[in-house]
């Protein structure tokens, strides 16, 4: 218990001496286990939505459908009713296809269907706003409702007669908008289209003055809910031509919403997690001497190993392990804004369950080993006497690049030094651009897509929904990974700055300025950030082909060269003040501190 106790207080003594540290720790941790959890959440939160929707709705298990109408139709449908697979059974009714506008004149395409006053037991859409239809007025389901910007008392023009709008319901009969409607006016398919009640006669009165496309419905509930395929291959109707559509097909069609997300969101996490394995990293090397140092007070005062390894592990270990669990919180907390991109479905986005945690726990715990693991080994293996004398890592002398760098000017003689003395931290860097390249590129290529917005002749009337959707959402991974990328720019210079201390006194004791200095200093990141980005631009149009179809327009290049561009210069930008305050320090100051 003891021993527990020492380590927990080392532990918290040393937060507190470098809280920023800590923080960046904590924030990139977060920010990979966040992504990460939810793009493994999002399997089956489609599923579940429509199985609570299907069950408060009452909705039927198969909808027969027929684009042809009269007598001849309805018998033939009604006749479904009698087979012995059939428990329960709504309809016949109409299906009317209409254009709607509302008074902001926004248009789109609308399936009526034609119910009773009084709701019956199967095919119940549940009212979440105002009240149910009734003579003269409509009801319109909550999604096409949301994205129309209509509510309750509004009024809106159907096939050119105007009605007000008595509810906003959902149902889980039809698939979320903007595919309610189940078959075209000619049997075949037809997208983006919203979905509204109203009574029967109304909604015949409708078709008849305006001789509007009109399909026979008709809702079957089975014994066997599960048996649907076999179901429709045991009913053909000669010679009417009826389509099935199955409650599998509709929960199928509502992830369609959801096709990119969850790609986005899991290669997100890959690149998070490693820009978030590369900060920790460049903080754990830019603390190696330290560590050292303390390791090595530990053991004269009769540490162990294991106790000197614990000491040195839980921090991080116990960072991690705190933004693993606000990860999994904030996971949780957004889990139905990212699932649920339309209103058309009702219940609770279920949140991270047993093998996310395990997932994202796995990942925060192998961040901060990963980050860590060298520089504690190290720390340990230095004998006592040695590493309480700890300084700086001296790199080995290289004659060539001496002889090469000599013939460059002074800051970039300085940067190229630093960057060739210290290879690993110099691909950290790389690979740090690379990552941020890819995620920009990516966000440009999603951009660059022609996209059908919802509406009227296909006009872009109303958003594309599963557009906007992930532009949005690949947006703030874009962001995301922008923000990570900054802080390890940041770190990485400020990292190179304290190694290379002494070996920059030396530099302005023989007569380099502060700015060359600082430039120096600023092209040590630059440098490797130029070559990572000239790597990150073939990675990232691969990783963009394998999430986008065969037809995707590509970025121009333009907008890619800029991006590039823009990158270097926000390095550039970002190393210019750690550079300038590292060189401001005083010559004296750091040779005595060396010496001393």
């Amino acid at each position: 218990m003891g021993s527990i106790v020492l380590v927990a207080r080392l532990v918290l003594a040393d937060v507190r001496r470098h809280t920023t540290q800590a923080v960046m720790l904590l924030l990139a941790v977060t920010v990979a286990t966040t992504t990460l959890a939810l793009g493994l959440s999002l399997r089956g939160v489609s599923d579940a939505l429509f199985e609570q929707t299907r069950t408060a709705t009452a909705a039927p298990d198969i909808v027969a459908l027929s684009g042809d109408t009269g007598a001849d139709v309805t018998e033939a449908l009604t006749s479904l009713t009698k087979a012995p697979e059939v428990v329960g059974h709504h309809g016949p009714y109409r299906i009317v296809y209409a254009d709607l506008t509302t008074r902001a004149s926004v248009s789109s395409p609308v399936v009526v269907h034609g119910f009773a006053e009084k709701q019956g037991t199967i095919n119940r859409p549940l009212v979440t706003s105002g009240e149910w239809i009734r003579s003269g007025a409509t009801v319109l389901e909550r999604g096409f409702a949301t994205a129309l910007g209509v509510g309750v008392g509004d009024r809106v023009t159907i096939a050119g007669r105007s009605y007000p709008v008595a509810g906003i319901a959902v149902t889980a009969a039809t698939s979320i908008y903007p595919w309610a409607a189940g078959i075209g006016p000619g049997g075949g398919p037809t997208d983006y289209t919203g979905l509204a009640w109203m009574t029967r006669s109304d909604a015949a009165a409708l078709a008849s003055s305006q001789n509007l496309p009109v399909t026979t419905a008709m809702d079957l509930d089975l014994r066997d809910p599960g048996a649907t395929e076999a179901f429709t291959q045991a009913h053909h109707i000669e010679p009417i031509r009826v389509n099935f559509r199955s409650w599998q097909d509709r929960a199928t069609q509502d992830t369609v919403i959801l096709r990119n997300t969850q790609p986005i969101l899991i290669v997100g996490s890959w690149l998070l997690s490693f820009l978030a394995v590369t900060g920790v990293a460049a903080l754990a090397a830019g603390r190696a001497i330290e560590q050292t140092r303390r390791a090595g007070l530990l053991k004269a005062v009769g540490a162990t190993p294991g106790l000197i390894a614990s000491v040195l592990l839980t921090e991080y270990l116990a960072l991690a392990l705190i933004g693993d669990a606000l990860g999994l919180v904030i996971a949780r907390l957004a889990m139905p804004a990212i699932a649920s991109p339309t209103a058309s479905r009702i219940g609770d986005a279920a949140g991270p369950d047993g093998s996310t945690v395990i997932a994202a726990t796995v990942l925060a715990v192998m961040v901060a080993v990963l980050s860590t693991l060298r520089p504690t080994l190290r720390a340990m293996r230095t004998a006592t006497v040695t590493a309480l004398s700890a300084t700086a890592h001296q790199p080995r002398h290289r004659p060539w690049l001496t002889a090469l760098s000599a013939l460059l000017p002074t800051p970039l003689l300085l940067g190229l030094r630093l960057t060739a003395r210290r290879p690993g931290r110099a691909m950290l860097q790389a690979f740090s651009t690379a990552t941020t390249v890819i995620g920009i590129v990516a966000l440009l290529a999603q951009h660059a897509q022609p996209v059908r917005g919802y509406g009227l002749n296909g006009s872009a009337v109303l958003p594309n929904l599963r557009g906007e959707h992930d532009r949005r959402l690949l947006l703030a991974v874009t962001v995301l990974l922008i923000a990570l990328a900054v802080v390890n720019t940041i770190t990485f210079t400020w990292s190179t700055a304290v190694e290379a201390r002494t070996n920059m006194a030396i530099a302005r004791t023989l007569g380099a300025t502060p700015g060359q200095i600082s430039a120096g200093l600023s092209a040590a990141q630059l440098l490797p950030s130029v070559a990572g980005a000239l790597a990150g631009l073939p990675l990232s149009f691969v990783v963009v082909a394998m999430f986008t179809a065969r037809n995707a327009v590509d970025p121009p290049s333009s907008w890619v060269l800029a991006a590039v561009l823009a990158i270097l210069l926000v390095t550039a930008a970002l190393t210019a003040l750690p550079a300038r305050l590292a060189a401001r320090r005083p010559v004296a100051q750091t040779l005595s501190a060396e010496a001393s």
